[in-house]
């Protein structure tokens, strides 16, 4: 079968069986997962509508794409906008539940579905985005990203696991991808002139952050399938099915032990890679790589010199192939707009073979013309999307928050809306710095602080009988290097007083840093004590029942109320 027959008989069952719940003849436990299946997600408050997660393999995009989705912006969501997530998929908001397959099939028809993009499965394979085009990496890890992310789509053996399992992939020496905080995370190692990989297992975030451990020294490409479908089948026979929160890959290794867990899927592996099929041994076919641009630009004068010579420095990085370099579009908050979106489809075909989302919530726009970077800076910035600090301190990262997600406790967007203001105005020397902001609205990590320089996540303090909305701080984290370093709690703050603890934290950096030190090593050398001490006053709640701003969250127009409850985040 085709794979648009395949998809619209999908889409066929949803159909009917939305209209069965609308009848009340489907139990709305079992609706919910058949929902989530599809990545369709509830919203707070908006018991008719809903999140739909658009699933992006390994971040690509096609110009069509992309048109596909601003499409679906402007007609199926209020906002005309949707936001790009550090899982390298879209999100769309306020979809009217009798609209949902309607936008389905709009999506379908380009190539781009919702499947698996949430629920007990296998979720969006991740790929650095620099896969490619990268002069540091060991080899590009693409076609072999693609093919197990095709391998294991709609794979029966992906379909209803313990929980789910998140899969990255890395080429370069830095880990853009993040492998290490991955349940699976494959790291491109050659040995000698044979393509191969380091396989590591049982990382992830949340509450209870773990690293990735290494499986064995080397793998080869020929084992690459069996070993991923030998984890998932280990998982799946022996996965926690009864406590969800004891439920993810990392808790089966830490129950079990790392070494009964590597015997269990070396043992497995065996017997997969002997029964494999066609389908698996055929997962390898090379991809047709699109030719680089061949137009010749005469280069132009970009209209503000100064900020272009800016832009240039932050946000445009050399390839490997000569005379082509890679522009990542900073999206501030990972929010853009439909408008913004066809302009990157229209700029994307004039000039670059090849956009990839990113997991920092930006766009790759791959193979440009060095001579065509002042046409392509000025054309950015008529949709005000030729911003500088791609990947630096002003990039904040951050996810969608109580703004929608039933489990968040605060509103990231509005700390990072505040935090963007100081370091614009006040703080704007620091701007360019190498360092990370990244935030929650909840412990769960979907903004990833926990691997940022600087984490936050959103908490409610209980003070007499009302809640305070309040921000942990944590501090040194990192993983870009080939190690996960989980940043150390530091200290909890109201939440309108956590754009003030970030800039003092930062003076304090300016300050007393030594030459070349990086925050993580800062944080290391002074010690958290030191560091907190300038904050302890941010921290106290004395008379604070006389200070009304106090008690309405960043982001929020209405006094607060803690709302979090079960999100489907954890179905």
């Amino acid at each position: 079968m085709r794979d648009p027959e395949l998809v619209e008989l999908e889409i066929r069952h949803l159909e009917t069986q939305l209209a069965r719940a609308a009848l009340g003849e489907l139990d709305a436990e079992l609706f919910k997962k058949l929902r989530l299946q599809y990545g369709i997600y509830s919203l707070r408050r908006r018991p008719t509508q809903h999140m739909v997660r658009v699933r992006v393999p390994l971040g690509h995009l096609s110009p069509e794409q992309l048109d596909a989705v601003a499409e679906a912006c402007d007609q199926f969501t209020p906002s005309r906008a949707c936001h790009l997530t550090t899982r390298q998929d879209v999100q769309l908001y306020g979809i009217d539940r009798t609209r949902l397959t309607a936008l389905l099939r709009r999506l379908a028809g380009a190539g781009l579905t919702t499947r698996e993009a949430s629920g007990n499965v296998v979720r969006n394979i991740t790929c650095c985005p620099w896969a490619g085009v990268s002069p540091d990496e060991a080899f590009d890890v693409t076609p072999y990203a693609q093919a197990v992310s095709r391998y294991l789509l709609r794979n029966p053996i992906g379909q209803l696991l313990p929980r789910k399992v998140k899969i990255a992939f890395e080429g370069c020496r830095a880990d853009h991808a993040r492998v290490l905080i991955h349940d699976i995370g494959v790291v491109a190692v050659p040995n000698g002139e044979e393509p191969g990989f380091r396989i590591f297992l049982g990382g992830g975030l949340g509450p209870s952050p773990k690293a990735a451990q290494l499986l064995e020294p080397w793998t080869g490409v020929e084992w690459l399938l069996p070993t991923i479908e030998a984890v998932l089948r280990v998982f799946d026979r022996l996965g926690e099915r009864r406590l969800r929160a004891r439920a993810r890959l990392k808790f089966l290794i830490e129950a079990i032990g790392w070494n009964e867990f590597r015997q269990r899927v070396l043992e497995e592996r065996a017997a997969v890679w002997a029964t494999q099929s066609g389908y698996a041994l055929s997962a390898f076919a090379q991809p047709v790589e699109q030719p680089p641009v061949q137009e010749k630009f005469l280069a132009v004068v970009p209209r503000d010199e100064e900020a272009f010579s800016r832009w240039r420095a932050t946000n445009v990085a050399a390839q490997q192939q000569e005379g082509f370099v890679s522009v990542l579009i900073r999206v501030p908050f990972g929010d853009v707009t439909a408008d913004q979106l066809r302009e990157v489809s229209r700029i994307a075909t004039r000039y670059a073979r090849g956009i990839r989302s990113t997991n920092t919530q930006n766009l790759l726009l791959r193979f440009i013309p060095r001579t065509a970077l002042g046409r392509l800076y000025n054309e950015l910035s008529r949709v005000n999307l030729a911003l500088p600090s791609a990947g630096l301190l002003a990039d904040i990262t951050r996810c969608p928050g109580a703004d929608s997600c039933l489990s968040a406790i605060t509103h990231p967007r509005g700390l990072a809306r505040a935090l963007d203001v100081l370091l614009r105005d006040g703080l704007s020397a620091f701007a360019d710095w190498p360092l990370s902001i990244k935030l929650s609205g909840c412990p769960n990590s979907c903004g990833h602080h926990h691997v940022a320089d600087i984490g936050c996540f959103g908490l409610a303090m209980k003070v007499g009988d009302r809640h305070l909305p309040c921000y942990q701080l944590l501090v040194g984290g990192g993983g870009a290097s080939g190690s996960a370093q989980f940043g150390r709690r530091l200290i909890r703050v109201p939440a309108c007083r956590a754009p003030e603890a970030i800039a003092r934290l930062l003076r304090l950096y300016a300050a007393q840093r030594q030459p070349d030190e990086s925050f993580p090593a800062f944080i290391d050398r002074v010690g958290l004590e030191r560091v907190q001490q300038p904050l302890q006053d941010l921290a106290d709640l004395t008379g604070a029942e006389q200070q009304p701003e106090l008690w309405t969250d960043l982001g929020d127009d209405e006094p607060f109320r803690l709302e979090a409850g079960k999100g489907e985040c954890a179905e």
